[in-house]
């Protein structure tokens, strides 16, 4: 059974985020002076006394213009809305009642949906009761006075908003594989999204930077669920301002190291950028698994060669993910879409599995009889005494040699493409650590001061 859903209302500004970052006792709803921030609906796990939900902050309400993204956003609280089992209907204490406020508490009296008015900015609790007195004229009940930064109030509004919220028995918590969805402004992530969920999840608009906050879905299938986060566009760091979109940025790099499987998606019209090449090279420092999503292939005029050339033209630029997967897919047409989550299954399950230290050590007897480690002018040459794995996610497997100064890069190469060839860790990054005689005896030293002391 879902959680139950609370959706956070209001014009811009009044705060609905620092709202909902104090109801659900976390910080990742972006905060800033400016109205508009907000914009698709983000969904945030939240818990009091004995009831678990899920808070949907959402975009500022405007119903008397139709400029730039306020339709769409008003699209998106009334998604919100309509799966709601409550509403709260946030407005500013400090500024009064406005028209806006009363256009928005008519439309709510019109849904089926119960609302409770939190009464924003009352950091005074003297204060309290006047600031909220004008609002009871919305008819829609109780006006609550709180204050979401020092979180004034917020005990009884979430104590009066319970009963409302069905209680979840016997919830289990699932397994789910995290996918972060990275790229370049104006790539088509969130159309990846909606494409993935089936409706209209994240707004969707050539005008670049539309997505600012990491947005959260659940999709399940075939019994298994994924945590879907779009992230805003990031761009080259001398074209960022300060604002929205320096901390939306700062979202998708927090998404991709909370991911279990990146899709960095690329745009199949433009190829790969510099830009494409920098997030690629974050994916890899970050030890995330990956697939390689090139998106709008609808677009491109093809022939029998076209997929082949743009494969290596791709896998050239981004020669560091050589061992990511590639898809062609449009997120406008559906080409392909589903067929991205099997590759995501396979890349999680090599992201976290393990290998035995005896299959390891084959793999490299095998290499080793191939091709020996290279030998210095001096005579000195390499040896592996054995290898075994010591951690997952990424896989990273520990090789015990004499000196890992006599192993050269093109050697080291070479090991590492003789573990992917007999293991496969297809999508997933490996790390090797080359590790010689006297890190192991000043590691023993130590241990040994230790144990006498």
């Amino acid at each position: 059974m879902p959680l139950p859903v609370v959706a956070v209302i209001g014009r811009p500004n009044v705060g609905k985020s620092t709202i909902v970052n104090r109801l659900t006792g976390a910080k990742d709803a972006i905060v800033h002076d400016e109205p508009g921030v907000t914009r698709d609906r983000t969904y945030r796990p939240a818990f009091w006394r004995d009831r678990e939900f899920l808070v949907v902050d959402t975009g500022g309400l405007v119903f008397d213009d139709e400029t730039e993204f306020l339709p769409l956003i008003r699209e998106q609280a009334e998604a919100a809305l309509a799966e709601a089992s409550a509403a709260v209907f946030v407005v500013d204490g400090q500024a009064g009642l406005t028209a806006a406020d009363e256009s928005i508490a008519g439309w709510l009296r019109q849904q089926s949906v119960p609302v409770l008015i939190a009464v924003n900015k009352c950091e005074s609790i003297e204060q309290g009761l006047a600031q909220t007195a004008e609002f009871w004229s919305l008819g829609l009940g109780e006006p609550y006075a709180v204050s979401g930064i020092h979180g004034n109030g917020t005990g009884e509004l979430l104590d009066d908003l319970l009963p409302y919220l069905p209680a979840i028995e016997n919830l289990e918590e699932e397994d789910e594989i995290r996918v972060a969805i990275v790229g370049r402004p104006n790539v088509g992530k969130s159309s990846l999204l909606n494409a993935f969920v089936g409706e209209n999840r994240a707004i969707v608009s050539p005008i670049s930077g539309t997505t600012r906050d990491a947005i959260d879905m659940l999709v399940e299938r075939d019994g298994k669920r994924y945590r879907l986060i779009d992230t805003a566009g990031i761009r080259k760091k001398k074209n960022v301002e300060y604002g929205p979109e320096f901390f939306g940025i700062n979202r998708s790099f927090k998404a991709i190291r909370r991911a279990n499987v990146v899709l960095l998606v690329v745009d199949a019209l433009d190829g790969v950028t510099e830009q494409d090449q920098k997030l690629a090279g974050r994916i890899e420092e970050e030890g995330r698994a990956c697939i390689l999503v090139v998106n709008k292939w609808d677009a491109i005029e093809k022939d029998s060669h076209t997929i082949y050339d743009y494969e290596r033209q791709i896998k050239e630029r981004l020669h560091f993910l050589e061992w990511a997967e590639m898809i062609f897919v449009s997120a406008q047409t559906g080409q392909r879409v589903e067929k991205i989550l099997e590759l995501v299954n396979t890349a999680a399950e090599q992201h976290q599995r393990r290998v035995s230290t005896s299959v390891i050590n084959e793999v490299l007897e095998e290499a080793l009889r191939w091709h020996t480690p290279p030998t210095t002018r001096q005579g000195r040459q390499g040896r592996i005494y054995y290898g075994t794995q010591v951690s997952a996610q990424p896989p990273s497997i520990a090789l015990f040699v004499n000196d890992p100064k006599l192993f050269n890069e093109n050697y080291r190469r070479y090991i590492e493409r003789q573990f992917r060839q007999q293991l496969g860790f297809t999508g997933s990054p490996i790390r090797l650590f080359w590790r010689g005689k006297k890190v192991r005896e000043v590691e023993r030293n130590t241990a040994n001061r230790a144990t006498r002391v």
